[in-house]
Formats: C-alpha cells, sequence, structure tokens
C-alpha cells in the first residue's frame, strides 16, 4: 500500500490554539492519519501521512470545517508520496511558534519578503547581484542545496538572528534570494532581514519541495537530495524517495 503525504503551514492568528489540539488529534485518529502538527498563536505547520482519501477530507476540514472556522483559507500545501506509512504515531504539539526563530518580535503575518514562484526561481538565479542563502541547518545542507548557495552553517534556524547580524549588511548585500524545504523558515527569516533594513528579499515560494515537484531535473539548478522530517529520510526530482531508511537521521520536529 501506498501512502499520500502532506506537508503545510499557515501563519495566521489561532489565539484559541491550545483548545484545537484535541478535536484536531480526533479527527485524525478517525481518519487513520498518522504525522505531527505544531499549533501556535502564531499559526500551523505540520506534515501527515495516510490514504488519499483520508488526506483529502483532512485538508478539506482545514479549509472549509467548523473547527478552523475558514481562517486557513491561505495553507501553504505540498503533497508527495511514501511506499510504507512514514510516521508511528499521531502527534499535536502546542508550541510558542511553529518554527523557531526566537524573536518574539518577529511577526510573518505582518511583512515577508516577496514570494518568488518555482517557474521563476532560475531566473533569479541568473541575477549577478543575487546573493543565494539556504536557511537550512547544517545536515540538511549536505544532503543537498542549489549550485552557488551559502550555507550558513546553522545547527537550529534559531541561529539565523545571529548569523545575518554578523555576516550580512543591507549596504552591501542588496538583493537576497532564500529557500528552504517548505517554505516556512524564509517565511521568518525574510521578515527578520525586511526589520533589518534589507530592502530587496526574496523566497522560493512552497520551498525546495515544490521546486522539485514543478522543475524537471534537466532544468534543474538543485544538487543533490531534499531532507525531509519523516522516515523515508529524503526526497528528489519529482519527490520520489531517494535514500533508504536510516533512524539516525530521522528528527522528531516539525521543524521543517
Amino acid at each position: 500500500m501506498s501512502y499520500k503525504v502532506a506537508a503545510f503551514y499557515q501563519f495566521v492568528e489561532l489565539p484559541d490554539f491550545e483548545a484545537l489540539r484535541e478535536p484536531l488529534r480526533n479527527m485524525c485518529a478517525a481518519l487513520g492519519i498518522k504525522g505531527i502538527v505544531l499549533l501556535a498563536a502564531e499559526g500551523i505547520n505540520g506534515t501527515v501521512a495516510g490514504s488519499e482519501v483520508a488526506l483529502d477530507a483532512l485538508i478539506n476540514q482545514f479549509r472549509n470545517g467548523a473547527l478552523f472556522g475558514g481562517r486557513l483559507d491561505n495553507l501553504e500545501l505540498k503533497f508527495s508520496a511514501a511506499s510504507d506509512m512514514p510516521f508511528k504515531r499521531m502527534k499535536v504539539r502546542l508550541k510558542k511558534e511553529i518554527v523557531t526563530l526566537g524573536d518574539p518580535d518577529n511577526d510573518p503575518n505582518e511583512r515577508v519578503g516577496t514570494y518568488v514562484d518555482a517557474a521563476d526561481w532560475n531566473a533569479l538565479l541568473n541575477d549577478p547581484d543575487v546573493v543565494l542563502l539556504d536557511t537550512r541547518n547544517q545536515f540538511e545542507v549536505e544532503m543537498g542545496t542549489f549550485a552557488g548557495a551559502i550555507d550558513p552553517q546553522l545547527k537550529s534556524f534559531g541561529g539565523f538572528r545571529e548569523y545575518a547580524d554578523r555576516s550580512l549588511d543591507p549596504t552591501t548585500h542588496k538583493k537576497i534570494a532564500m529557500f528552504c524545504t517548505g517554505g516556512i523558515r524564509c517565511e521568518k527569516a525574510s521578515s527578520y532581514l525586511l526589520s533589518r533594513g534589507f530592502e530587496e528579499v526574496y523566497h522560493l515560494k512552497g520551498g525546495i519541495l515544490k521546486y522539485l515537484e514543478t522543475i524537471p531535473e534537466a532544468e534543474s539548478r538543485w544538487r543533490g537530495e531534499c531532507f525531509v522530517f519523516d522516515k523515508r529520510v529524503a526526497l528528489g526530482h519529482g519527490l520520489i524517495e531517494r535514500t533508504p531508511v536510516s533512524e539516525q537521521l530521522v528528527s522528531e520536529t516539525a521543524d521543517e
């Protein structure tokens, strides 16, 4: 049996996020869905897997159901497939942030950088003035990245602020393009750079996953594989499983 996998997030005000936990977990259990979802006052972030019918029903509930009351109307969503169930159980966790930057003043609901669709990404990378940043953790970068990208060598995403303050200057780095696995880290990273005076900040809409899904391998600037936070470990072009399962590499977080 094959499984459908959905990776999703949305920054949206959810002041009642604590009350959403049990109904969401029960909904997923009733549908036979497993995975992990993070809820916070700033939004939702998760990766889950189940049958195609179950995943379609869940996404419909997100967008149209009573639980979220129409608030998830701008859900960033990517689908892929798994030959085996990539999760052991269903977890819904309450967090201060759905992706941890550690800056309480950072709010992607107020302002983020300019989205660049996967189809337009290669053209942006042809601009010689662009500084290309990989905002993921170092071990993810080592598995694969875009040609010419800078690796900030982050141990965790929370280190991005320190890297930016130390290594980036708005008077020198006038045009920055950044990317991450599914797009969520770039929302916060671009918001932070804008608050620090950077004027042209771009980020890959839908992240690496959308790029690998959209761009033919023959036209791709991607080199290597893309780490994912489930037991598939890595995906390649067409979001095909590439790497044998390795328990040491599987993270228990949903920090993309």
